[in-house]
C-alpha cells in the first residue's frame, strides 16, 4: 500500500516555466492556523510533496512552520500560496509577497497565484474583470520571480478572457490556472484553451464540497471500482490531466485520497463527464469568501 501511494505522490509534471510540480497536493483551505502545522507534517510524512495555501486562508504561518519542521529538506517540498483576491495593485501585491515569506519563514515560495480575477465580494456579481489590476499584480509577481522570491507564477479562477489578458499583455504565460473542477462541473472549454498554451489546470474541491457523496451515479460507479467516492472523484480529475488538491487535516484521509492507482475505463469516464451539475447545499457560494458560484 505504501508503494502505491508513493507512486501517485511522486508523480510530477513540468510546467511551461520549466519548473517541475508534484501532481498531487494537500489543500489547506479551512484548516486553522493552529492545526495546519501538524497536518502539513503528517502529509509530508505520508509522502506528500506539494502543499497549497493562500493569503486568504489565514494559515500561511502554520503551513510554513510545518514545512520548516518537517523531516525532509525544503527543496523537496513544493509550496504554493495565493495573492489575496483584493490585491489589484503593483505595490500592494509586492508587499504582500514579502509578508507571505515573512509569515511562512521561508526564503522562497515555489509558486504564487492570483487567487481570483475579481475581489471576492464581486465574484460573479460584476462585469468588471479587473484587467489592468490583474496585470499590475502579475508584474509584481514577475518581478518577484526575477528577485528569486518565487520560482513560478500562476492564476486561479481565471476564465479564458482573463487568461488572454495576461498572455497578450505580459512576458509570462501563467504556469497554472487553479479552478473548481469535479464530476458534474468540469471546465472542458478551459481545459482545451489551457492546453493550447501549455497551462496546467489544478483542480480544487475535487469532491464537490462533499456533494459528490450523495450523487447516485457517482456512488454506484465508486462501488463498481471498489473505491470510495472521494477516490473516484480524485481519479477522474487525475485522468483528465489535472493537478489535484484534495483538502483534509485527517492523516487517514490523506492516505486514502492518494490511493488512486486504478484506471477508470473510457466508457465510464464518458458517463462521469455527463453527470449533471451537483447541488452544493450550504456550500453554494464561491469557495472562499462570498460571491456566487
Amino acid at each position: 500500500m505504501k508503494g502505491r501511494i508513493r507512486m501517485i505522490l511522486d508523480e510530477t509534471i513540468t510546467l511551461n516555466s520549466g519548473v517541475a510540480i508534484p501532481k498531487f497536493a494537500l489543500g489547506t483551505w479551512l484548516v486553522d492556523d493552529n492545526k495546519v502545522t501538524e497536518a502539513v507534517r503528517n502529509a509530508i510524512k505520508i509522502g506528500y510533496r506539494h502543499i497549497d495555501t493562500a493569503q486568504a486562508y489565514g494559515n500561511e504561518r502554520g503551513v510554513g512552520e510545518g514545512v520548516r519542521t518537517a523531516d525532509i529538506d525544503r527543496d523537496q517540498i513544493f509550496v504554493t500560496s495565493k495573492i489575496a483576491a483584493e490585491h489589484k495593485d503593483y505595490d500592494v501585491t509586492k508587499k504582500s509577497i514579502d509578508e507571505t515569506l515573512r509569515k511562512m519563514g521561508l526564503n522562497y515560495i515555489d509558486m504564487m497565484i492570483i487567487h481570483s480575477p475579481q475581489p471576492w465580494k464581486e465574484v460573479n456579481q460584476s462585469d468588471n474583470r479587473y484587467l489592468e489590476g490583474n496585470l499590475a499584480a502579475w508584474r509584481a509577481m514577475e518581478d518577484a520571480v526575477s528577485e528569486g522570491k518565487i520560482r513560478t507564477i500562476g492564476v486561479s479562477n481565471f476564465n479564458e478572457s482573463d487568461l488572454e489578458n495576461i498572455i497578450k499583455n505580459s512576458e509570462t504565460v501563467p504556469a497554472v490556472d487553479q479552478v473548481l473542477a469535479h464530476i458534474g462541473h468540469t471546465p472542458f472549454n478551459l481545459l482545451s484553451f489551457a492546453r493550447n498554451y501549455n497551462i496546467a489546470i489544478e483542480a480544487y474541491s475535487p469532491v464537490a464540497h462533499g456533494a459528490a457523496l450523495d450523487n447516485p451515479v457517482i456512488t454506484k460507479m465508486a462501488q463498481k471500482y471498489n473505491v470510495s467516492v472521494p477516490q473516484l472523484c480524485i481519479r477522474y480529475d487525475w485522468q483528465l490531466g489535472m493537478i489535484v488538491l484534495p483538502k483534509t487535516a485527517n492523516p487517514q484521509h490523506m492516505k486514502e485520497n492518494a490511493e488512486i492507482d486504478f484506471e477508470i475505463s473510457e466508457e465510464d469516464m464518458d458517463e462521469l463527464r455527463r453527470v449533471k451539475p451537483l447541488d452544493y447545499g450550504d456550500a453554494d457560494v464561491f469557495p472562499v469568501y462570498g460571491g456566487k458560484m
